[in-house]
């Protein structure tokens, strides 16, 4: 089977998108995935042979579309492969490969915006009381949870994190965001308490594994119990365990996190473009998702507490109403 003629554009193009738009590895992950899933389409479609860009035609991305859909894939999926195609086509013309782009026409499939999930205050608190402060894991945790909420990071960003990026006097973290864009998150005295208290533990770590302590400005700020830099999936599964301890499992998931910082700002008074900056939105439309969560907390207590004042002008209503028969009588 040969997929040269795609797979050399691919491979360019996901270089492209590494060097010159300064992608993060997450990101070049997913493209580089949906290139893949289109890529065993196309070979099977044409029999092991591809052709090259300059010779895929819309019918042929709309085949590819109707196959998606046949095989129930989510509509989240579909529309980051379409977008992924668009992208890769765009390149092919920059490049002089092709004159027009030929899943410029496709549309994404309509999907309703469903809304973040979030804890409450009280949840936030029980869940950053359960680590163990006083054994070096549950220190870390506990810093890495009060971190996440403080900084409203994304947990990549938090994984991302070097010892030269923590900014303790100012009570500032240096974060480097989607498209390598750099912004600066707050930490809460809390979390940098928790942090300076995480540092106490950080060297035996590293002493333990024969590694050096010497706190280098490139070494993560978090790390793994063989003193190395922890992933994504193993800082979310560190979550979930104590999101389950805490009776939160299946309500929240660790990028709850992230969105429990931006609500309660939300619900606090701060503006809605103070928190796009916080969050490193590039696009405020995507902040404005929490100005519906807020007021569909707003209209949730507003139901709470016309319910209770309902029920007490009912308790009240019937003695007064017997009232008023004895004195007819």
């Amino acid at each position: 089977m040969s997929d040269l003629a795609l797979r050399e554009p691919i491979e360019q193009f996901l270089s492209y998108l590494q060097s010159e738009r300064n992608y993060s590895d997450y990101t070049l992950k997913s493209y580089s995935e949906d290139m893949q899933g289109w890529l065993e389409y196309t070979l099977e479609l044409h029999l092991g042979h591809c052709p090259e860009p300059s010779q895929i035609d819309p019918a042929e991305l709309r085949g590819y579309l109707s196959a998606m859909v046949d095989a129930n894939y989510s509509k989240a999926t579909i529309s980051r492969r379409l977008s992924a195609l668009r992208s890769f086509f765009k390149f092919t013309i920059r490049q002089g490969w092709r004159a027009d782009n030929p899943a410029a026409a496709l549309r994404n499939p309509k999907a309703g915006r469903s809304l973040p999930k979030f804890l409450t205050v009280d949840e936030i608190t029980t869940l950053l009381n359960l680590p163990d402060t006083t054994k070096w894991q549950g220190a870390r945790d506990r810093a890495i949870f009060e971190t996440i909420y403080s900084a409203g990071l994304r947990v990549s960003e938090l994984a991302g994190l070097n010892m030269g990026d923590l900014l303790l006097d100012e009570n500032l973290l240096r974060v480097m965001g989607k498209g390598r864009k750099e912004r600066f998150g707050f930490l809460g005295s809390y979390a940098a308490r928790s942090i300076q208290h995480w540092l106490t533990f950080r060297p035996e770590i590293l002493r333990r594994r024969g590694k050096p302590s010497d706190n280098s400005l490139l070494e993560p700020l978090f790390l793994n119990p063989s003193g190395g830099r922890l992933t994504v999936r193993s800082i979310a599964r560190c979550l979930d365990k104590y999101l389950l301890l805490a009776g939160l499992a299946g309500r929240a998931t660790p990028h709850s996190l992230r969105h429990s910082f931006a609500t309660h700002l939300l619900d606090a008074g701060a503006d809605i473009r103070s928190i796009q900056e916080l969050l490193g939105h590039k696009n405020l439309v995507t902040t404005q998702i929490y100005t519906h969560v807020s007021t569909a907390t707003l209209l949730g207590a507003y139901d709470r507490a016309h319910q209770q004042l309902e029920q007490r002008l009912e308790q009240q209503s019937g003695p007064a109403r017997s009232t008023r028969r004895r004195r007819r009588h």
